[in-house]
Order: C-alpha cells, then sequence, then structure tokens
C-alpha cells in the first residue's frame, strides 16, 4: 500500500531515527494518510516518492510516520479514506496533528501525550493538570478538572452536555417561565438532570458518581426511572443503575481550588489520585501500597508533593523519566 514500504534502520544498528522539525513531519502525516485512503493515484505515489527522496529528512520523517502508524494503527485505509473526504473537518485535523507529533517527537513524547485520554474533537477539554472554567450560553458555569472533556448540545427543548471523559462541576442558573429547560448531563452511564443547583460528576471506567452540594437532582440509569438526589448526598450511577444515595463528600469539589485532600488513604489510592493531575504514568510500589496518607495537597505542583512524601512515609520517589514515577521503599544507605 505504501510506496517503497520498508522499514531500514540507520546506520549504527539501534533501530532509532533522527528527530524531524514539526512541519516536515506533518508532511509526512499527510502523504500517510493520502496513501493509507486507497484514493491515491499513480501521480500521488510519485510525488511521494519524489518528495522522500529530495531530502534526508524527508525520508527519515516518512519512516517515522510509518513506524507510528504500525504500531498505533493511526491510519488504517478507513480512517484515511474519511478523513480526506471531510478536508476541512475537525476529524482529519485531529489525525494529522496525531500522527505529526508522534511522529516528530519520537515514542517517549508520543506515549506521554498518548497517556491524555481525551477525544481532541470535544467542544470543551482540560489536558491533564489544567483546570478550566467556561460560561455556557445560558449563563450556568461548567468546571472542568484535569484531563476532562464535554461536548455542549443546547437547544429550544433541553440544556445537554455530553460528559465523554473526566471530571466536572456545574454551577447550573435557572430558567423561569413556562419555556424553562431542564439542564442534563448525559455519561456513559446514564443522565443527571438538574433545574438548578451546584454539583459534580465523575466518570470513570465502569461507573460515575454523582455529588450535589446545593439543590436537588434527578439521576437514571440509561432508559430508566429517575431517582431524586438531594443536596449534601452522592451516589454511584453504573451498568446496574443508581446506587443508593450517601452523605456526600465534603471534600468532592476541593479539586476547584486545586486541593487533593486525603484522609487516610492508602498510597496505591493516593499515587493513582495524584497521576491524574500528571502527564505520563506515576507507579505505587506494592511493597509500599498500603501505608496511608492523609492530608491536604496543592496540585498545582505535584513534583512538590512527591518530594515531599519521604519526609513522613519510608518511601523513596524514583524518576526514570518525568514522564515514568515510581514510588517504592526506600532504599537503606549504604
Amino acid at each position: 500500500m505504501h510506496p517503497g514500504g520498508g522499514m531500514s534502520a540507520p546506520a549504527g544498528g539501534t533501530g532509532e531515527l533522527p528527530e524531524v522539525e514539526r512541519s516536515v513531519a506533518r508532511q509526512a502525516a499527510r502523504w500517510m494518510m493520502l496513501l493509507g485512503s486507497g484514493r491515491a493515484s499513480p501521480s500521488d505515489l510519485l510525488a511521494c516518492e519524489q518528495w522522500r527522496s529530495s531530502k534526508a529528512e524527508h525520508e527519515h520523517a516518512w519512516q517515522r510516520a510509518q513506524r507510528v502508524s504500525q504500531r498505533f494503527g493511526l491510519v488504517p485505509a478507513t480512517l484515511g479514506m474519511a478523513a480526506l473526504n471531510r478536508p476541512a473537518s475537525p476529524r482529519r485535523r485531529a489525525v494529522l496533528k496525531t500522527l505529526a507529533l508522534a511522529s516528530a517527537t519520537g515514542p517517549l513524547a508520543w506515549a506521554a501525550w498518548r497517556a491524555d485520554p481525551l477525544d481532541w474533537t470535544a467542544d470543551y477539554r482540560s489536558a491533564a493538570g489544567e483546570l478550566r472554567e467556561v460560561a455556557l450560553s445560558d449563563g450556568s458555569r461548567l468546571y472542568l478538572n484535569t484531563a476532562s472533556a464535554v461536548d455542549v448540545a443546547f437547544s429550544a427543548a433541553s440544556r445537554l452536555l455530553r460528559l465523554r471523559a473526566g471530571e466536572i462541576a456545574l454551577h447550573v442558573r435557572d430558567e423561569s417561565g413556562a419555556q424553562a429547560r431542564p439542564f442534563v448531563v448525559r455519561t456513559r452511564y446514564g443522565d443527571i438532570e438538574a433545574r438548578a443547583g451546584r454539583y459534580c460528576v465523575r466518570q470513570e471506567d465502569g461507573f460515575c458518581r454523582v455529588s450535589v452540594q446545593e439543590g436537588a437532582l434527578r439521576v437514571a440509569a440509561r432508559a430508566g426511572r429517575y431517582l431524586p438526589l438531594a443536596a449534601g448526598a452522592e451516589l454511584r450511577l453504573d451498568d446496574q443503575g443508581p446506587s443508593d444515595a450517601a452523605p456526600a463528600d465534603p471534600h468532592a469539589a476541593d479539586w476547584m481550588r486545586n486541593v487533593l485532600h486525603a484522609r487516610e488513604m492508602r498510597l496505591d489510592a493516593f499515587a493513582a489520585e495524584l497521576g491524574r493531575y500528571r502527564p505520563g504514568l506515576l507507579r505505587c510500589d506494592p511493597a509500599v501500597a498500603p501505608l496511608r496518607v492523609s492530608g491536604a495537597f496543592q496540585l498545582h505542583d505535584t513534583d512538590a508533593v512527591l518530594a515531599a512524601l519521604p519526609a513522613t512515609l519510608p518511601v523513596s520517589v524514583r524518576y526514570r523519566t518525568s514522564y515514568w514515577v515510581t514510588i517504592g521503599p526506600r532504599i537503606a544507605a549504604a
């Protein structure tokens, strides 16, 4: 499918290719998408060959793009064709950006970028460690926690938000009058409906959690009946439906102040929570996982939080790279 499709390793036999300029990587990504679409003409094949042979950097960029595409399955033929059929679409821009970034920066930076679980075509999104506030057209306020993504679909009949990933807080403005529209947050596991109020919704693999600070909500599983949820209460919603309401965690919205509150939290759970606010991998060694952590931690500098752990726990923090960090047992002095 690709001209000159064999991948050759550079001299030295390491298999690692030189880094390339982002603009050149983007050109290689465009060629990769075109040739993967099934719509390339013989003149396109010839033009690609000429582009590759015109400069060594072009050939390096092509080989990087080909390696990344094969490793991660970025540009199968159907995706290339769909993207090329919509030349100005957000989907096409997202594919090009992804492939160009991966090709230009190499596997380590690509792995760190790929760890961000966001869909780049969402209406509103936040990166790892970013908190974002959005003023909605009805006067309500939307707050996105780290690594979150939301679509907004307001109509004459309803105010709908689709939570694609992560966690949000909402300050919903009441609409009075006969034309008042319900405000609905749609998750993978069901809907949360309100007229007004303040509440948080966090979506994870297998469930989502809803916590109400002010006002009253109605919660329903997919195609299920609505159950009320009052201020000061929270529940869990999954494929089996909503759980019974329980007292809300008073610290559920602390992230809006860039604070992570822990009370006798297991260290592995603490690492998983802190890891949401930084790119890459934060791992906890099972040998220290049962240790307990308490306190209020500032999320604007997660490295400072990690640096403080050995002062209170018998642990060490080891950086293999800035994107690969392990909390493990303290290393005894020689």
